[in-house]
């Protein structure tokens, strides 16, 4: 819905677009405090058509990101919420299946992932039953074949109600594991016409036998697993803000190289970050990847102590901590390193690099909304087409610190809450 200046102030989505919007110009229609004065200034209508109520639920979710329309009558989505995705890690020995917001997790390079999905409850119901048939591992473990203390190990709940093979303790091999995976793999872009037969036929005998409780549970369940191609893919770009992720590490690294000119070619990086709620529980994060994945061993979190509500302040603490050693030569600088946000936070990172002996030898930052990526010493930034493999490698630090960072202030804020702050 658009004024009379053309900009839009509302976007919806109905089955039946004619009785849907009738329905707001109706007499006697009552549409509450809030929207009812939205039909003052109506002028005109714009229309797109969708094969299926999925692909409209995704088409509204992402134009109301896009043009961003009016907060007095439509919800802005700013708190980053998206559709969930099914993911399979297949770098793993044993690849792990489990639902995710972020399919650019760098856990996921060289894995699948399946939709958007547009009903998170739906995926949840039919991820259970489908564990239940093949069953995939969904922990967090890191499980290597052959490790003697496999042996040693305590499986989980699941693997007794026979849920899962339990490849954490050495019950399956490696090759087995895999070939479980591969159906799976083939049952999600299949029509799953089989299953589902197999299924209804066992709730027509539940109901035969008066056994109605399990007739509805298998219901449901069959209603769960149809609703698997509820889904889009990656390559539609419904949620490209959470769909950003660099393909080969080694590309990455050789291409972030081209991009700032370097001539050696990029092996480490860090990135760092801020994160505080209304100036309350500041703190800093720096994130490590070597050779293009995430190196968690040279993690490290920070709590300022020296400001409270002031994010350049706040990075020049955490730079100044950070590299001091560095700084007095007394270990290497890192290849690059790479500063939340646009040219105000990379001139309070360099304003500290400027009061050290030795400097490092590349300071970029990268500035979300636009993506442009700023060089020291340079006023113009960068601009590359999102495409670039060097500028996903930058992005794949900048929401790994983000993330790392938002993680900790949490920790500190639950603690806090709880009376637990030391």
């Amino acid at each position: 819905m658009k004024d009379h200046e053309g900009s839009i102030i509302y976007v919806g989505k109905a089955v039946r677009l004619p009785d849907r919007v009738g329905s707001y110009f109706l007499p006697s229609a009552d549409l509450g405090f809030k929207k009812q004065p939205m039909l003052e200034v109506v002028h005109d209508f714009d229309t797109i058509e969708c094969e299926t109520e999925w692909e409209a639920l995704l088409t509204e979710n992402r134009l109301i990101k896009d043009v961003k329309p009016a907060p007095r009558f439509n919800v802005r989505l700013k708190d980053d919420k998206s559709f969930p995705y099914l993911a399979i890690t297949l770098r793993e020995d044993f690849p792990r299946v489990f639902v995710t917001r972020n399919p650019s997790d760098p856990a996921l390079l060289g894995g699948r992932v399946y939709g958007p999905f547009a009903n998170v409850g739906a995926l949840r119901e039919a991820m259970a039953v489908l564990q239940r048939a093949f069953k995939f591992r969904t922990c967090s473990l890191d499980i290597v074949a052959g490790d003697p203390r496999n042996r040693l190990f305590r499986p989980c709940i699941l693997h007794n109600i026979d849920q899962c093979t339990a490849p954490c303790a050495d019950r399956i091999s490696r090759e087995a594991y895999a070939a479980d995976i591969d159906r799976f793999t083939r049952f999600l872009t299949s029509k799953r016409s089989t299953m589902l037969r197999e299924m209804r036929a066992e709730m027509e005998r539940a109901a035969a036998e008066l056994r109605f409780e399990a007739a509805a549970a298998l219901r449901d369940q069959i209603r769960s697993i149809e609703r698997l191609g509820e889904r889009a893919s990656i390559d539609d770009k419904f949620q490209p803000e959470t769909e950003i992720a660099y393909v080969d590490p080694e590309k990455g690294c050789r291409a972030l190289a081209k991009l700032l000119g370097l001539q050696q070619p990029v092996r480490c990086i860090e990135g760092i970050d801020i994160a505080h709620l209304q100036g309350n529980q500041t703190v800093g994060s720096k994130v490590c990847f070597m050779d293009g994945r995430p190196f968690k061993e040279e993690y490290r979190r920070y709590k300022i102590k020296t400001v409270d509500n002031d994010d350049y302040s706040s990075i020049r603490e955490v730079v100044s901590r950070r590299y001091r050693e560095a700084g007095a030569g007394h270990e290497l600088f890192p290849d690059v390193i790479l500063i939340d946000g646009g040219l105000g936070q990379l001139h309070a990172a360099q304003e500290a690099f400027d009061s050290l002996d030795v400097r490092p030898p590349m300071v970029i930052s990268l500035a979300k909304k636009e993506e442009l990526i700023y060089v020291q010493r340079e006023q113009e930034p960068i601009r590359v087409p999102r495409s670039n493999l060097g500028l996903k490698l930058c992005q794949a630090v900048r929401d790994e610190a983000h993330r790392f960072a938002q993680a900790y202030h949490h920790l500190l804020r639950k603690k806090r809450t709880l009376g637990d702050d030391e």
